[in-house]
């Protein structure tokens, strides 16, 4: 039976495929998109529509199955991109991507230089406290506003958000729509030269070029790598996948990368399940040759299809 959609500003499509919007390129379609022309079209939206909903950033951390979403899928557009910059503060908006807001943050003479690397957006990047280089969201946010899924907006500040590793406790079905964080001041041209030289390093050791969604496990010692000379490896995801043997592992069109094995790719024809099943199989086997249990980084949603679970 087809839903009463409530009448929207936005744009809503019923049925919409996702796999063009995730870095992966896999996934079956949602019940619908729905791109909000704005915070009141979202309001409107998350008050009249009773149904499950999931917010969806740029695709970068994200594996979609391939039987789809029985959810909405919400996705913030242009006018959620925003970006100002007063003294040390800096108010952005979700869909800024983390590049974007470095960049930003940088020309204005604030230290966001962190997130240069970062797949992504702000929001996504508040959800599950990003961070490289040894800082993180939470060492920089202040506050976020967000439309609760009842359709009520709040401001949360980072004791609501209960920031850990790689994780935060953003309310279930809750939207950010704006993030405020607090940069210490640097030199444009110093933060400028030092974000050349991050994405130097990461082109150098991370396949870029290829159809990836960023790190697929976390760091089994509880921190991202910090980028110093002392920075030690034992207990860093890619190091016990390398030493299971599995860098350059395949399963259907899903491999695990030969130049950083805990980068998922999508060689041209994986299918989610594909992905999903090698993430687990690199799991197992990691666990059987050194008793460590690798967590998902990547989030992975959504219905696998009948024959995928045969």
């Amino acid at each position: 039976m087809q839903d009463n959609w409530p009448e929207l500003r936005g744009a809503l499509t019923p049925g919409r495929e996702l796999a063009e919007l995730t870095w992966l390129r896999v996934g079956g379609p949602a019940k619908a998109l729905f791109q909000p022309a704005d915070r009141d079209d979202l309001v409107h939206f998350l008050k009249s529509y009773t149904g499950p909903v999931f917010t969806m950033g740029v695709g970068s951390n994200l594996i979609i199955r391939d039987g789809g979403l029985d959810a909405v899928v919400i996705r913030l557009g242009r006018g959620f991109n925003g970006f100002s910059a007063q003294g040390n503060r800096i108010t952005c908006g979700p869909a800024l991507l983390d590049a974007h807001a470095a960049r930003k943050a940088a020309d204005a003479g604030l230290d966001l230089t962190f997130l240069r690397t970062i797949p992504g957006a702000i929001g996504g990047a508040v959800a599950m406290n990003a961070g490289c280089y040894g800082t993180y969201m939470a060492d920089v946010f202040v506050e976020a506003t967000v439309v609760l899924r009842s359709g009520e907006t709040v401001t949360l500040d980072k004791d609501a958000l209960k920031f850990a590793y790689r994780q935060s406790a953003l309310p279930e079905g809750a939207v950010i729509v704006e993030v405020v964080m607090e940069a210490p001041k640097g030199d444009p041209k110093e933060l400028h030269a030092r974000m050349d030289d991050q994405l130097a390093k990461r082109d150098a050791t991370q396949p870029t070029k290829d159809r990836t969604a960023g790190s697929t496990f976390r760091n089994p010692a509880g921190f991202s790598s910090t980028g110093r000379e002392d920075d030690t490896h034992e207990l860093k995801a890619w190091k016990v996948i390398d030493d299971a043997g599995l860098r350059g592992h395949t399963l259907g069109g899903a491999q695990m990368s030969e130049k950083h094995p805990n980068f998922l790719i999508n060689t041209g024809d994986a299918t989610a399940a594909d992905l999903e099943d090698l993430g687990e199989l690199v799991r197992k086997k990691v666990f059987e040759h050194s008793g460590i249990e690798l967590h998902w980084e990547v989030l992975r949603i959504g219905n696998r299809l009948p024959h995928e679970d045969a």
